[in-house]
């Protein structure tokens, strides 16, 4: 009896012991508080409630991690741990430092505002180390973007009180990593010096230190492919291709080779050339002239293209606004021929619903709405949206000028949206020059072609010369009245020292007021209007008594136009195309001298090899007449120097022989004929030949003194020159020997001319 009970009690106080265990346990899993170490600036309240678990919930292992994890993710915290002890569960932080100041080190070529506007932390901005990473990575790619291939950034942390730091990057730019050598594999038709000349990368060269072509840029080399295919399209080689075009670096970082490797094929020629139409109305026969690509002649992709504007172009001229010209090719690749059909489609009627304009900050959105052949509520015509295109990209007032199409509110209806990127309008430029007929001269100008956005021109210039000196004053409206109509003035004076040429100074004081317009496609109208005080004195004790008659004060009061014809392809180096120019003006609308004045010019551009070779002739003349007065010498005309090579300035025409001062003329014929070539010289040297003939006149004058030579013989002059466009500025150097002259001429062998601006 006395073991069952000390049985029974064994039994029940182990019972007891093990129930208080469990009912123990049970008490310490519940989480009876959260207590949060090591935060100074972050609440309790803010790490809680990253947590996934809470106060009253029972412990567990996973959410205790899973809470880890999102206080890391956070960004707020150098270093999280979570424990237990007891029911209370204890999160210790570390907390990130905040960043006090944000400097840069060591960057020369970009401006510290440049490379903040990269990165992506700012001072009051939690420190971490990935966010510091990210943007040493942002740094570099804009190093390499602007050439740097070489440079390196390393982070230095500078700690302060309060848990703050300051951040440095430091910063070797290295030198420019440009382009040793470009290279082409697979040409046989054209040579890599040929080629180089098509891309806008160059080879790295000592004079290109104001360009950055010759720096690898991976956006250029794709720009480079596209060129390259678009030149050989031109050129009848309809299967060429880029193969690839690589880019590597050298091993010291310090420079890449470039390598473009090539299949041109085959030469095509155009073979038969139709149109079809949808439409009944059109008949092809008449639209055959607006083609430019002629059976028989050497395939050109871009000639494909000017038809397909042209006969979209007129086709809207005619009322088919809603035409789609579609250009199918049909290749002969045994005849080596490409027949082309340019099918004439029916399309729905579409209307222009809206045009959007973006990315304009400063120009204002009807400067540029102006440019646009269209209107909302017009029907759409993509001739006349290219042409508006190209109009806002002549503007020259953007980085960039995209224009793109996108569904209207209903099918019959679109959306153009035109997104620029404005650049710097304003130019404040420095220039210098010598020339064998100016000696050494500098001036300075000020110009802003976007005025208050407005697309306004002013224009501040003062030139200072050995035998010159001018300041001018200039201003242009594009569009005077809201239509395409320029209008503007120029306020000028002006000093030059004629004393070599024909014994006088003279001096001159104006006001110009004009205004161009156009007549049509190539040709433009202006007219203008001027009043100028003219003054001849300082007269050599020598002087002709021609001029000593004429010295004094004239005020001159005009007014004039002129039309101009323009198809050139360049306004600088012209391969092709011709320029027609016509002019008269009537002076004696009040003042002090009446005149009539003639002139007229006209030069045309032949490519004779490709375009490398390049003949031009031209011709220009002028007659002035006395309206019941004899002609000034303030007005008559002059030649030689720029406009007669072999001659000084003033050089030719009748001429005082006693004091041998030259007196110009009424009347003047001047013709030229030049041939330019290049000179085998790598085409990025920029250096071209010249050889050349002109031939003219410079006659007829109002005064009957016998001590006047005036034989209105016909002049000629022979030579050769030389182009260069320096990293200085263009220089002409001309080598001129005039075979048929009058012994009373003043010749001039050798002329030289450069100038910069910068």
């Amino acid at each position: 009896m006395i073991l069952l009970i000390a049985l029974f009690a064994l039994t029940t106080l182990t019972v007891a012991a093990t129930t208080g265990k469990v009912t123990h346990a049970q008490s310490s899993s519940i989480i009876s508080e959260i207590r949060i170490n090591g935060n100074q600036r972050i609440e309790d309240s803010t790490v809680k409630s990253y947590l996934l678990v809470t106060e009253g919930n029972p412990y567990d292992r996973g959410r205790v991690d899973k809470s880890l994890k999102s206080l890391f993710n956070t960004g707020l915290f150098a270093d999280v741990s979570i424990r237990q002890e007891g029911s209370v569960l204890i999160v210790d932080v570390v907390e990130n430092p905040i960043i006090n100041r944000l400097a840069f080190e060591g960057n020369r070529s970009l401006e510290d505002d440049v490379l903040s506007a990269e990165i992506q932390l700012r001072p009051r901005i939690v420190y971490t180390r990935a966010r510091v990473q990210n943007d040493v990575q942002r740094l570099i790619t804009v190093y390499r973007r602007s050439g740097r291939f070489a440079a390196t950034v390393e982070p230095k942390v500078i700690l302060l009180p309060e848990n703050r730091v300051d951040l440095v990057f430091e910063i070797n730019e290295g030198e420019q990593t440009g382009i040793k050598k470009i290279r082409f594999l697979g040409n046989k038709i054209y040579s890599d010096s040929k080629l180089l000349s098509q891309i806008s990368t160059e080879e790295t060269r000592w004079y290109n230190f104001l360009s950055d072509s010759d720096t690898y840029d991976p956006d250029r080399l794709t720009f480079d492919r596209e060129l390259l295919r678009k030149y050989y399209l031109s050129k009848g080689y309809a299967d060429f291709r880029v193969v690839s075009a690589i880019a590597e670096l050298t091993p010291d970082r310090d420079g890449f080779f470039i390598t473009f490797a090539v299949e041109e094929g085959p030469r095509y020629d155009f073979g038969k050339i139709e149109i079809k139409s949808e439409i009944k109305d059109i008949q092809p026969e008449i639209l055959m002239e607006f083609v430019t690509t002629i059976e028989g002649e050497s395939y050109n992709a871009d000639k494909i293209e000017t038809s397909v504007q042209k006969l979209s172009f007129e086709l809207g001229k005619l009322g088919y606004a809603f035409v789609n010209v579609r250009p199918q090719v049909s290749r002969n690749r045994e005849a080596l021929t490409i027949g082309l059909v340019y099918e004439i489609r029916k399309s729905p009627r579409v209307y222009v619903e809206k045009i959007n304009i973006t990315g304009n900050v400063r120009t204002l959105d009807y400067v540029i709405r102006r440019e646009f052949e269209l209107a909302e509520g017009d029907a759409f015509n993509t001739a006349l949206l290219q042409k508006s295109r190209s109009r806002i990209r002549g503007l020259n007032f953007f980085e960039k000028a995209e224009v793109s199409q996108e569904e209207g509110s209903a099918p019959d209806k679109t959306i153009i949206n035109v997104d620029v990127q404005e650049k710097s309008t304003g130019e404040l430029s420095v220039g210098a020059g010598f020339s064998t007929t100016d000696s050494v001269s500098a001036d300075l100008q000020i110009r802003e072609r976007n005025l208050l956005g407005k697309g306004q021109d002013l224009r501040l210039g003062i030139s200072f010369g050995a035998s010159s000196q001018q300041i001018d004053l200039g201003f242009t409206e594009p569009y005077f009245l809201d239509r395409d109509l320029s209008a503007g003035f120029d306020i000028f004076s002006t000093k030059r020292d004629l004393q070599d040429e024909s014994g006088y100074d003279l001096e001159r004081l104006g006001l110009i007021l004009r205004t161009g317009f156009p007549i049509k496609e190539n040709i433009r109208g202006n007219i203008s209007y001027s009043l100028v005080n003219e003054k001849i004195d300082n007269l050599t004790g020598g002087a002709s008594t021609v001029i000593r008659k004429s010295e004094g004060e004239y005020l001159i009061s005009s007014i004039g136009y002129d039309i101009t014809i323009s198809d050139l392809d360049d306004t600088l180096f012209p391969t092709t195309g011709s320029k027609w120019v016509f002019g008269n003006r009537l002076s004696g609308l009040g003042g002090d001298v009446r005149s009539l004045e003639t002139t007229a010019s006209y030069i045309r551009f032949f490519p004779v090899y490709e375009n490398d070779v390049v003949f031009s002739t031209g011709v220009s003349g002028g007659h002035i007449v006395g309206l019941g007065e004899d002609v000034i010498i303030l007005q008559r005309f002059n030649a030689g120097g720029r406009n007669f090579r072999g001659f000084e300035n003033r050089g030719i025409g009748p001429r005082d022989l006693a004091s041998s001062d030259a007196l110009g003329g009424n009347i003047y014929v001047i013709g030229s004929a030049e041939l330019r070539f290049p000179l085998g010289l790598p085409q990025e040297y920029g250096v071209l030949g010249r050889t050349f003939v002109d031939v003219g006149t410079l006659t007829g004058i109002d005064d009957n003194d016998p001590g006047i030579a005036d034989s209105g013989s016909i002049r000629a002059s022979a030579g050769f020159g030389l182009n260069w466009v320096s990293p200085f500025g263009p220089i002409q150097i001309n080598i001129a020997y005039p075979f048929l002259k009058e012994e009373y001429d003043k010749d001039e062998i050798f002329a030289l001319d450069f100038g910069t601006r910068f």
